[in-house]
């Protein structure tokens, strides 16, 4: 978790915990959507938090705070890869802050002696792709 930690902040990328009542209630990072250069604008997050916090505005708050530093540091564009269609919680957050559906990939993924399928959902940042960035 630290190498991950460090690799993201000394790559550029933000990081976020949560604290609430003296406990971890979650976290929140952004990372590389893609390692190529055309892809540079573009962050995948990560959003992930204890169950005893659910619906309790954490994740909200978390992305928040992220779409909004990842704004500040100049990205265009936010992927959020939801591991489990059937993740209500995760893909409610989500749409609430501003992401639209852009597709699921069927049976990807294998946990728990089950398949799992990955939504992808989107949502500008800044101005998105109306500019260019630095012109």
């Amino acid at each position: 978790m630290t190498r991950r930690y460090r690799a993201l902040v000394d790559g550029g990328y933000p990081y976020f915990v949560a604290i609430l009542d003296g406990r971890v209630a979650g976290y929140a990072y952004a990372g590389a959507y893609r390692p190529r250069p055309a892809y540079r604008f573009t962050v995948e997050n990560s959003i992930y938090l204890d169950p005893s916090f659910h619906r309790r505005g954490v994740g909200s708050k978390l992305l928040e705070r992220l779409v909004a530093e990842c704004e500040a540091r100049g990205f265009r564009q936010m992927i959020a890869v939801i591991g489990d269609s059937a993740n209500a919680g995760s893909i409610g957050v989500h749409t609430r802050g501003g992401f639209k559906m852009i597709g699921t990939h069927p049976n990807v993924g294998l946990k728990f002696g089950r398949w799992l399928d990955t939504v992808m959902m989107q949502r500008d940042l800044g101005e998105g792709a109306k500019t260019v960035p630095g012109k």
